[in-house]
């Protein structure tokens, strides 16, 4: 089996774009599952998937040992056979009665693994934000067409049944739709000031680190935390505010963006927290159309029920939340409304159909990396502390050489991904 180093450094990038969906390799159309990364996320997805028709989970691979473990025994319960728990995914790339590789891990991880699994043969299910910086993004869109493998992004509303039926037929009742508002609230605690100290036993802290360059273990890192670190994580905008800017450059119809400001600040507790808790960051397109999205970490809005996008139009609005979605005329007075479920199953059938051949996915990770190149370029503006300005043909910032340098990483010697 090739080393770390080897298996991440890869090949030349190529680029063979196909728009047919890649058939299973599985006997008898059962599709072989392994899932790397079983925080609660990843091991609900495991489970999940496993209870989708003709689906085997084969493997469940974390780098804590402990819950890799506790996520075989999540699936034998579900009702499937229990699956081998390793604490190496290349056990999975391995495999080659393996279909699909599903990464739920930390966001550093994201694309490396993405494209590791695309250049293995297998079809990759990955977790939103797909990538940790822009370059990922575009390298994982080279992968999936040279290896002509259908990658899937983890944004389901993109597969709730009401949130479509309002994509495609409800925006039309608003007539020519201009801007996108959405939201994210929550109330996070503190996490601390850090000190420096060994990896709890059970813990493959360098596997973990993988990609990204080295940095001693601290004791307010796992197994949530990294998050709010921009080594690892990409602050709230990427953990859930991609799901929203996602539904709102959807129902706009735009791609990359000509004009991206952000602002806020860590204000609500004094520690190691990198990222801001309080957040607003705009978007705008050619066209005449704009997305906002603010987001605090660390404070609910005091109202009972609210939207998480709102779409603005000449003949009113539309708002969605929930599964479901409302219509208002242009004063503001409701009109119409719908509700419906809001689970995974139908994201994860739509894209074991793409897997099959049966269907085109509902995020194919060229759209995946559109959003989640949003929710970048809204980090590079806070960060850089100025407004961005963008090329529309490809989202790369314009005339600005310190933001422009985010475009990619540093990686530790010799883990470049590569495609």
């Amino acid at each position: 089996m090739l080393t770390r180093r080897e298996v991440l450094s890869g090949a030349a990038a190529g680029a063979a774009f196909t728009t047919t969906p890649a058939q299973a390799q599985g006997a008898n159309n059962r599709l072989v599952v392994g899932v790397m990364g079983t925080g609660g996320r990843g091991t609900g997805l495991a489970t999940a998937f496993e209870n989708q028709p003709d689906v085997e989970v084969a493997y469940v691979c974390d780098v804590d040992q402990s819950r890799a473990d506790r996520a075989a025994a999540a699936v034998a319960k579900a009702g499937g056979k229990a699956p081998q728990a390793v604490q190496d995914f290349r056990r999975v790339l391995d495999d080659k009665d393996v279909d699909v590789l599903v990464v739920a891990t930390c966001n550093h991880w994201h694309a490396p693994a993405a494209i590791l699994g695309c250049a293995a043969g297998k079809h990759v299910y990955v977790e939103k934000p797909c990538s940790h910086n822009p370059a990922e993004g575009e390298w994982m869109v080279q992968a999936a067409r040279k290896y002509k493998r259908v990658v899937q992004m983890g944004n389901q509303r993109r597969s709730w049944m009401r949130v479509r039926e309002a994509m495609e037929g409800g925006l039309g009742e608003i007539g020519r739709v201009y801007y996108a508002q959405s939201w994210y609230f929550s109330r996070r605690g503190s996490i601390g000031q850090g000190k420096e100290t060994a990896p709890p036993p059970g813990l493959d802290y360098d596997l973990w680190q993988g990609p990204a360059p080295r940095r001693p273990f601290r004791d307010n890192y796992l197994h949530y935390n990294w998050h709010w670190f921009w080594h690892w994580g990409n602050g709230e905008l990427g953990n859930n505010g991609i799901h929203y800017i996602d539904l709102c450059r959807w129902g706009l119809g735009v791609d990359y963006p000509i004009h991206v400001h952000s602002t806020g600040g860590r204000f609500r507790f004094q520690d190691d927290q990198e990222t801001p808790d309080t957040h607003i960051a705009t978007f705008t397109f050619p066209g005449g159309k704009t997305i906002m999205w603010e987001g605090l970490s660390c404070n609910q809005m005091p109202q009972a029920q609210r939207p998480e996008v709102v779409f603005h139009g000449e003949n009113g609005s539309l708002a969605l939340g929930g599964g479901g979605y409302v219509l208002y005329d242009p004063a503001g007075k409701e009109r119409h409304r719908v509700t419906g479920p809001a689970s995974d199953r139908d994201h994860l059938a739509n894209f074991l159909a793409a897997v099959r051949g049966q269907a085109p996915p509902h995020s194919e990770i060229e759209e995946g990396h559109k959003s989640t190149l949003l929710c970048h370029l809204g980090n590079i503006s806070y960060r850089t502390g100025r407004a961005l300005q963008c090329d529309p043909k490809d989202g790369r910032i314009r005339d600005d050489r310190e933001a422009a340098r985010m475009w990619t990483r540093e990686y530790e010697p010799g883990w470049k991904p590569r495609v």
